[in-house]
């Protein structure tokens, strides 16, 4: 090694942000090894690389002792007192011992350990980046796949997108452009593992962050996601201004900004309804499309016995009970729904109960609780059993 060397490793501080002292030390660490390894004159080694031009030396360090029984690792005193009369007992002399040919073993391990630091520092870099990046949205690259992964190029990186991440109704071709959201970076030995999904609840909650300036700005809040990725989706939106609709604003002009959301997702479905702190009207919205008679509250259960018109019983439930389903991922409720004429027959509604339990004051929402609720987007539509 020698000087250039020696501006090599300032030039990488400089740009890596990798200390010139750390590396040094490193290297000096593993040149030890490597004396041993090669040569295995001393046992007790320490190796010195000037800092200013990058010579190098190795010193056997030798204990002073009366009687010597490892001439590797001890000296007598007779000895020490030919290199210094000032050594006594128990100290430790330094003998150089630089093999000739040393040099070329130097460089090569130098190079290793630049190169291993190199890596290490990037790799800390780009974790670094991306672990702020965690529940965000990211667009990405598909580069291949096999039978566990799709891999795509975030940029500096390439994340996985598992098979139970992936749209059922998508399919990735070398070089499609999609939009992704992060749900875990971890450290490996291979470097930062960055995973993503399609199929998160949070994706749709991006996406409307991306395309709709009043939820970027907050003067519209999401307030719940439920999600069946691929096919249908419920989102609830909330404006504290009266003078602001929430549910025009996720729309847009034409419907363009839910379409574009939609575009990005393959088709699919959302329902797009207002928050309320009323239950009532809370839980009506959630079944929209479908018309609501009556919501009956029980509060020590958490859940609703919701009253339909008869000719709308199908539409609330809707195909194999999905906007049930997604109606009560939505709110945090248990939903059961009857048709007004079994209602009536099992003596379950009254059509003046039921007008005056709509604008019941008991039958509301504390913001506490919805505030302390499991029922937020980033878990809505998903088992929080397991989480």
């Amino acid at each position: 090694m020698n000087s250039e060397f020696m501006d090599a490793l300032n030039t990488l501080e400089t740009d890596k942000g990798i200390e010139k002292e750390i590396i040094i030390e490193a290297i000096e660490a593993a040149l030890i090894s490597a004396y041993k390894r090669n040569f295995n004159q001393a046992q007790n080694v320490r190796v010195d690389i000037n800092r200013d031009n990058g010579s190098i030396r190795v010193f056997a360090r030798k204990e002073v002792v009366e009687e010597v029984f490892d001439p590797r690792l001890e000296i007598s005193m007779e000895s020490a007192k030919e290199i210094n009369p000032s050594y006594e007992l128990d100290d430790v002399v330094e003998l150089e011992v630089t093999p000739k040919n040393f040099g070329r073993i130097a460089a090569q391990t130098a190079k290793q350990v630049v190169t291993q630091r190199v890596r290490e520092a990037e790799r800390s870099i780009i974790y670094s980046d991306f672990i702020d990046r965690e529940e965000d949205i990211m667009n990405g690259i598909v580069q291949r796949q096999d039978h566990r992964f799709i891999y795509v190029d975030l940029g500096k990186v390439e994340a996985l997108l598992p098979q139970s991440e992936q749209m059922p109704n998508e399919s990735y071709k070398h070089n499609d452009r999609i939009k992704a959201y992060i749900t875990k970076v971890e450290k490996t030995t291979k470097g930062p593992q960055i995973v993503i999904s399609r199929t998160h609840p949070g994706l749709l909650k991006r996406l409307f962050e991306l395309e709709v300036p009043e939820i970027f700005d907050g003067t519209v809040e999401i307030r719940s996601v439920a999600r069946e990725a691929g096919d249908r989706s419920k989102i609830a939106v909330y404006a504290e201004d009266a003078d602001v609709d929430p549910v025009g604003s996720c729309v847009g002009q034409r419907g363009q900004r839910v379409q574009a959301i939609v575009d990005e997702l393959k088709g699919e479905k959302i329902d797009i309804v207002q928050y309320s702190k009323s239950v009532f009207e809370y839980i009506s919205n959630a079944l929209s499309p479908s018309e609501v008679l009556d919501v009956q509250v029980n509060e020590e259960t958490k859940s609703t016995l919701v009253i339909v018109p008869d000719y709308q019983l199908s539409l609330a439930i809707g195909k194999r009970g999905q906007n049930a389903r997604l109606a009560a991922k939505l709110t945090g409720w248990k939903i059961d729904i009857k048709s007004q004429s079994e209602a009536e027959e099992l003596g379950l509604y009254d059509e003046q109960e039921a007008e005056a339990r709509r604008y019941a004051p008991s039958d509301t929402f504390e913001e506490e609780e919805f505030e302390s609720s499991p029922q937020d987007w980033d878990h809505a539509g998903t088992d929080l059993s397991e989480e």
